[in-house]
Order: C-alpha cells, then sequence, then structure tokens
C-alpha cells in the first residue's frame, strides 16, 4: 500500500469514530425537538378550543351558563384534544370595572357578562427524559364578554 492509500483509509475510519460520537446527541436533540413540537401542536389546538367554547358561551346569558354546551363546543372544534378538560366559569363587572354578583345590579350602567374557558389537554411525548420530567400537560384559557 502507498502512503495515499493508508491515509485514506485513517481519514475513513476517524469520521466514522467522529458520526459514532454526535450521533447519539444528535438522536437526543431531535428528540427534544419532537417532543416540543408535539407539545405546541397541543397548545394550539387547545387554545383554538377554548377560543371556541368562550365564543359559544358569550353569545348569550343562557350560553354562558351552560356548562355542557361550552364544553361540547370547544371539544367538537378540535378533535385531536380527546380527554380534554373543559372548565367555564362567568364573572360579572359594572361598567366602571368593579367585581358585582351577577344577580345583582351596577348602579353606573348595565351589567357586563364575562365567560371564561380553560382546557387542559395532555400533549404526547416522542422521548421520555429520565432527568428532565415533562408532564405534558398544556393549559389554555380564553375569555370573552356575553353579549
Amino acid at each position: 500500500m502507498t502512503a495515499k492509500h493508508v491515509l485514506r483509509n485513517t481519514l475513513r475510519g476517524s469520521a466514522l469514530v467522529e458520526l459514532a460520537l454526535v450521533s447519539p446527541l444528535l438522536l437526543v436533540f431531535l428528540a427534544g425537538v419532537l417532543n416540543y413540537g408535539f407539545a405546541l401542536r397541543t397548545a394550539a389546538a387547545a387554545a383554538a378550543a377554548a377560543r371556541a367554547g368562550a365564543q359559544y358561551g358569550s353569545s348569550g346569558p343562557t350560553q354562558a351558563n351552560d356548562t355542557t354546551g361550552i364544553r361540547a363546543a370547544a371539544l367538537n372544534s378540535e378533535p385531536s384534544l380527546a380527554g380534554a378538560t373543559v372548565t367555564s366559569a362567568v364573572s360579572c363587572q359594572c361598567p366602571g370595572g368593579g367585581a358585582v354578583n351577577c344577580s345583582g345590579t351596577c348602579v353606573s350602567g348595565n351589567m357586563l357578562m364575562y365567560v371564561q374557558v380553560t382546557v387542559r389537554a395532555n400533549a404526547a411525548t416522542f422521548f421520555s427524559y429520565t432527568g428532565l420530567p415533562f408532564a405534558g400537560t398544556v393549559r389554555a384559557q380564553a375569555s370573552m364578554r356575553a353579549q
């Protein structure tokens, strides 16, 4: 063998060793990117579901108190959120911003009713890290004024 062939074989061997050392790090990085992508997709779906539930609840005072309808509107808008938890709450304020009981009245004008919808969902994980706990739970919240 000539010196040229020996040098070429040595370079090939060192490239293979470098690949063997770097590939586990690249795979862990790729798994982290995939986990982040799954969580981001679930968070966007949860935000859209919360918005849809709040939109249904804001269509009137009767719908604002219809927790079953709000939950159905939220979950039907995003079928990918199977097993998500949807909660809703109604709050009332006077035009000046002071909180008031929804069965009460406001001295300074009409009472404003607000619907707040919260959606909690679990994001799928591609890879589980031993040292880095990730619960995978995302939470989205939307609030709208009832008409």
